[in-house]
């Protein structure tokens, strides 16, 4: 019997098409059951409501276990869009004391933002206080879908170190995609320690399942809680500021623009660190936040900006120890070395001027009177000793990296968010500039009194007053001290120790204990105290000089080495050290003596701020 072809590939072509088919049904459902995430969330989301239960964030204290940042009650009011129902929007409006219209726009905000599901929790309202959340409680049954989530505040007992401590902010979709710890609607840290010790604070947050029946009412725990995860709780910070010295330092600096940056030299804790002009952290908290951040962005002075860690200014003549610790460690001058000073350096067609004192002088005396002259001979004799060197781009290269050893010129990788490095030029910086081989010690003899390109933050100035106070080493600044029920030890906080001689830091020191006994800082003197400063007058091509003062105390032991700087305060005298000298005193001393209260409420009351060419609208 013939067979036939046409039935037999007809069998094939139907079997085929079943076999397809079958695969198209088993895709789709593994599609539903398991790809899918939309009928999977509804499915849940009728069934399961999963409620964060966010951590309380780590509290924060100084140096001596006061409370500085501790946390109060907050209440947001949440959403599930898909299980709201009708309800009276005047008595909701009436209840969180806001328009009908303010209300309708907070839900097309809501629908607007990336992400928006209608079947997961959503933001409606931020930061209710304690007694609005008590009225909506008693209310909330009225309105379906909607349910309360506790959250922090922030709060302060020192409404100070704004700078410092910095804020919590609600997370962007830049935080979200780079972390997924959080999700809409979570804080997180912003500026200062609560940022740079954000995953240390914040804690981890916990779940609670609830069970809902038919009509979306929840019914309680799902299995008396098997699946609910409690939060664990942020680590407290210890910082190492004295809070009451951050507070003291900040009332000398009112109506100023500009730094002050105490350190402990013996462990590089940061003992205060003042931006002026500054705000209160206070401000940064609860709904009021976003209309205080718009009017600090748009303040003319830059209260945002922390002047002590990114200020990067000309350091004047608080560098001149830098000078003389190089000069010596590279046998250009020794303690005998004189230079002359005729009211300045001069040489050929070049003058640099300077104040009238004796000539010509050492080290010591010319770090006493801050003599221009002889940092400036110093210098040259320096770069243009090729014998030694073998050209000026080599012996500037020796130069400048001496000055990277001392903390110039480089971050110092201090523990706070957006700190500046400030400005040591290159020898290749300046054959751009001036052609190779065609510049001299003569050409760029600015920078040997801190001027001209040299740029440092206030932050590195105290650091290198740290290590002369140190006899030569320092470690890496920071505001942290401890971190509770841990074991942290940040690699980056180490101690730095530069290739010159110890004898020559304490000769350096020796000249700036010179310059408070009878030079330029004699209003540095505290009784009993033996203090050790430098004065600094920065000029400033924009309007007034700047006024710097940078010292440490006692003499022989050192436990506080700071930086002052006043943007257009004038002569270095003038502000920079008498409010180097309150400080030091308070912190040494816990008060000021009475016969320098005069001098205390002088700097509290003084204003340079009306030179700074800002017009505040």
């Amino acid at each position: 019997m013939r067979k036939d072809y046409n039935l037999e590939k007809r069998k094939y072509v139907i079997g085929g098409f079943i076999f397809v088919i079958v695969l198209i049904y088993i895709f789709r459902l593994v599609d539903l059951q398991i790809l899918e995430t939309k009928y999977k969330d509804s499915a849940e989301s009728n069934a399961f409501l999963r409620k964060a239960i966010y951590p309380s964030r780590g509290i924060i204290y100084d140096r001596d276990g006061r409370l500085v940042v501790y946390n109060q009650p907050s209440y947001d009011i949440m959403l599930i869009p898909k299980d709201v129902q009708p309800f009276d929007t005047l008595d909701l409006c009436r209840t969180l004391g806001i328009t009908k219209e303010a209300l309708l726009e907070r839900f097309a905000d809501m629908r607007r933002k990336v992400g928006y599901s209608k079947y997961s929790p959503q933001t409606l309202m931020t930061h209710l206080a304690p007694e609005e959340y008590g009225r909506l409680q008693e209310k909330l049954y009225r309105f379906p879908g909607f349910y309360v989530q506790k959250r922090i505040l922030r709060a302060y007992n020192y409404d100070v170190a704004g700078n410092v401590l910095g804020n919590i902010r609600e997370v962007s979709q830049s935080d979200m995609e780079k972390d997924p710890y959080y999700t809409r609607g979570d804080y997180t840290g912003d500026l200062g320690v609560e940022k740079s010790y954000e995953k240390f604070l914040r804690g981890a947050k916990g779940v609670e399942v609830l069970m809902r029946d038919a009509h979306g009412k929840i019914q309680g725990r799902y299995e008396d809680g098997a699946l609910d995860r409690p939060s664990i709780p942020g680590k407290d910070l210890t910082l190492s500021l004295d809070i009451e010295l951050q507070q003291y330092a900040e009332s000398l600096m009112v109506n100023k623009i500009g730094a002050v940056v105490a350190i402990e030299p013996a462990t590089g804790e940061i003992l205060c660190l003042v931006s002026s002009p500054t705000y209160k952290p206070s401000t940064m908290v609860g709904r009021q936040r976003g209309k205080s951040y718009a009017a600090l962005i748009k303040d003319p002075y830059k209260p945002l900006f922390d002047r002590a860690i990114q200020g990067t200014y000309p350091p004047g003549s608080t560098f001149k120890p830098s000078q003389g610790l190089i000069f010596l460690q590279e046998g250009i001058i020794d303690l005998n070395t004189q230079y002359p000073c005729h009211h300045g350096y001069i040489n050929g067609g070049l003058r640099v001027g300077c104040h009238a004192h004796g000539s010509p002088l050492p080290l010591l005396p010319a770090l006493q009177t801050s003599c221009n002259a002889f940092f400036c001979w110093g210098f040259k004799n320096m770069i243009d000793k090729r014998s030694q060197f073998g050209s000026s781009a080599k012996a500037f290269e020796v130069w400048k990296t001496h000055l990277v050893e001392l903390g110039y010129g480089y971050k110092l990788g201090v523990d706070l968010p957006n700190e500046s490095r400030g400005f040591i030029p290159n020898a290749k910086f300046y054959n751009k500039v001036y052609g190779e081989d065609h510049w001299s010690g003569n050409t760029i003899i600015s920078v040997s009194i801190g001027q001209g390109e040299i740029l440092a933050t206030p932050l590195q100035i105290a650091n290198f007053c740290a290590t002369i106070a140190n006899r030569g080493y320092y470690i890496t600044p920071h505001v942290v001290k401890s971190i509770k029920d841990t074991v942290y030890t940040d690699s980056t906080i180490v101690k730095h120790i530069p290739d010159i001689d110890r004898r020559h830091f304490e000769a350096v020191a020796e000249g700036m204990r010179m310059a408070v006994t009878g030079g330029t800082c004699r209003r540095a003197a505290l009784p009993d105290i033996e203090v050790c400063g430098k004065t600094g007058t920065a000029q400033n091509p924009h309007g007034k000089d700047h006024s710097a003062f940078m010292g440490f105390a006692p003499y022989h032991d050192p436990k506080i080495a700071v930086c002052v700087y006043v943007e257009n305060g004038g002569w270095g005298a003038t502000y920079g050290v008498p409010i180097g000298s309150l400080v030091m005193e308070k912190y040494l001393k816990r008060t000021i003596s009475p016969d320098r209260k005069p001098m205390e409420e002088s700097m509290i009351n003084s204003n340079s701020i009306i030179y700074s060419g800002v017009k505040k609208h």
